[in-house]
């Protein structure tokens, strides 16, 4: 009877043991022709997220758009994309200054690989002590990587004061970062540094600018449902109407 509880402590322990071995570090989803999404994970206020990002194949090498926010996947997740696709990432554009977009900047300068923020998100950066790019970007810009073209766009304070999103025209893909959240989002997270009553204009913007997407690309939540954008801007007129009203 001793060997047997001894047995079964021995095989619950290395059960924990393998679960946490296990425990996923990063995943690669396909979305759809050359367009991929890979999440990574952190711990934010004791409870573990995920954090959202993607990347697109191009005859020209890998674009990046954001960095894992796990300080350990930087270069697995290159290692990832090189032994699954064959290419070297060339490229990366980190969408806001927080660290969930912008961590692994530095790290990806000194590969070779040509980092990008708007000036903006590096003025923030700076002032903040967050990671910067090599390159910026002066306004909207259209970029033509190989084969393919995507746009990057500043739509107005929300999430942040520099927040971009990132919209492929032809494609109807909508690369939103952390400015919209999840379909079933009971509100708009983190608001520390958000303009809480520019919110709902600038999410107008965006559906203006990049009307009748296909998909939508959020950081912390599923990203598999087309109404995200729209519930966001449902949370932020009632953002709006409870932050004006204390004025």
């Amino acid at each position: 009877m001793r060997l047997f509880i001894l047995l079964a402590t021995f095989i619950f322990g290395n059960n924990n043991i393998f679960g946490q071995v296990d425990e996923k570090k990063i995943k690669i989803t396909h979305l759809t022709n050359d367009f991929y999404i890979y999440t990574s994970y952190n711990s934010y206020e004791g409870n573990k997220l995920p954090a959202n990002g993607m990347y697109l194949l191009t005859n020209n090498g890998v674009v990046l758009f954001d960095t894992p926010w796990d300080t350990t996947q930087f270069q697995p997740l290159l290692d990832s994309i090189k032994l699954k696709h064959n290419k070297n990432v060339t490229m990366c554009i980190a969408t806001h200054w927080h660290s969930d977009r912008t961590e692994g900047l530095e790290y990806y300068t000194k590969q070779g690989i040509k980092t990008y923020t708007t000036k903006l998100t590096d003025e923030l950066s700076k002032i903040n002590d967050k990671k910067r790019a090599e390159y910026l970007i002066g306004s909207d810009t259209i970029f033509k990587i190989g084969q393919q073209i995507f746009e990057t766009y500043y739509p107005g304070e929300g999430h942040t004061t520099d927040n971009i999103v990132i919209w492929f025209d032809k494609e109807k893909i909508l690369y939103g970062g952390c400015l919209i959240k999840g379909a079933d989002a009971k509100n708009l997270g983190y608001l520390g540094d958000a303009n809480k009553t520019a919110y709902y204009e600038t999410l107008k913007n965006v559906e203006k600018k990049c009307s009748t997407p296909k998909y939508i690309i959020i950081s912390h939540s599923e990203w598999d449902n087309i109404n995200s954008l729209k519930h966001s801007i449902k949370l932020a007129k009632k953002l709006k109407r409870k932050t004006t009203s204390y004025k």
